[in-house]
């Protein structure tokens, strides 16, 4: 009876692997949302690494993270490295891609918490309207235990959802930061202008009697 249950739970384990192996090698994820602000305003939220901290899914998963940043303080060569709790793990990015107000390409590198990998990312924005269609994507690799995941659960649905609350936090930010920036234009536009005082012009003094 025992040797039957061995030889069962082999054939089972076995199978599983064949399955596992016969998954994706890549994979993509992707989201896209309509944002009423100019690219170049939602451009710049995404630009700036820094500016991240106000609308990264991640941010609230782990108040304690542990961010450094370094190179310059946004696009090509901006990075930054995170380490947290077990909900955000460990990582880096690096942009090396920024074309305003059109796109922002990142490098992505995991350390954990599942293990190392590398992935692409990017941020593209399209005038739609008076607004932005924008579209956060990331791609890579699926090695033996990434595949062992998606057997079990989504990748797409897993890191969909994440990308899905990013970009409504980025709605909110860009919106509000449109919104402040053509108040203050109204503002300017209804302004007076500025007067100049005059000055007497120098009189020529009367030649002596």
């Amino acid at each position: 009876m025992l040797q039957k249950l061995l030889i069962a739970l082999a054939a089972l384990i076995v199978l599983l692997v064949v399955y596992v192996a016969t998954r994706p090698d890549t994979f993509r994820v992707e989201r896209t949302t309509r944002i009423a602000a100019p690219p170049e305003v939602v451009f710049g939220e995404v630009n700036d690494l820094q500016r991240w901290r106000d609308w990264s899914p991640w941010e609230t998963l782990d108040p304690q993270m542990k961010r450094t940043y370094s190179g310059p303080s946004a696009g090509v060569g901006a990075s930054q490295s995170w380490s947290g709790n077990k909900a955000v793990g460990q990582g880096s990015l690096r942009i090396t891609e920024s074309r305003f107000p059109e796109k922002v390409g990142i490098r992505m590198e995991f350390v954990m918490p599942w293990g190392k990998s590398v992935n692409p990312v990017e941020f593209t924005f399209k005038p739609d309207g008076a607004g932005t269609r924008v579209s956060w994507a990331m791609s890579g690799t699926n090695d033996f235990m990434l595949k062992a995941m998606s057997a079990f659960g989504d990748m797409d649905a897993m890191i969909g959802k994440d990308f899905d609350k990013g970009l409504l936090s980025l709605k909110a930010v860009s919106e509000k930061a449109a919104q402040t920036n053509a108040a203050a234009a109204a503002a300017a536009a209804a302004a007076p202008p500025a007067t100049v005082p005059s000055v007497p012009a120098p009189q020529t003094p009367l030649p002596p009697k």
